[in-house]
């Protein structure tokens, strides 16, 4: 399981996947320099700290690496969210409380996922019971 990616982790990572394509430090960093003041050093160690973590893999280009996600958003999404599901004592409640604080939009959004799973990994058909019915004997 991951662990939560800290503030600057996520701004970072945030551009990683937004952007979908390699990037290098210095294009995360003029992006980040929009909305704060930040140093080159701070970014290219976070990307370096991504990499160790696993979060981004590097390829070298020149004198710069390029750094591309590992997995999508939706993936680092899923993992927290199941992740705060196991460690729960009773993950049918757990369930429940959560679905209770969803917005409508995100029960619709809910609604089509259970949907896609079910289209795509149909539960196996329950065994059919002998002819006859169960207990008959046959002679």
């Amino acid at each position: 399981m991951p662990r939560p990616l800290g503030e600057l982790e996520d701004a970072v990572m945030t551009r990683v996947w937004q952007w979908n394509r390699p990037v290098t430090v210095r294009e995360v960093l003029e992006d980040l320099q929009q909305e704060r003041s930040i140093a080159y050093t701070t970014v290219m160690t976070v990307m370096d700290n991504l990499h160790q973590k696993g979060w981004v893999r590097r390829e070298v280009e020149g004198r710069a690496y390029r750094y591309t996600a590992v997995s999508t958003r939706a993936a680092y999404s899923a993992a927290l969210m199941n992740e705060a599901w196991a460690q729960s004592d009773n993950p049918a409640a757990a369930l429940v409380a959560f679905f209770g604080m969803m917005s409508p939009e995100q029960r619709e959004s809910l609604n089509d996922a259970i949907r896609i799973v079910q289209r795509d990994n149909p539960l196996p058909a329950p065994p059919r019971e002998p002819e006859g019915g169960e207990g008959t004997a046959r002679p």
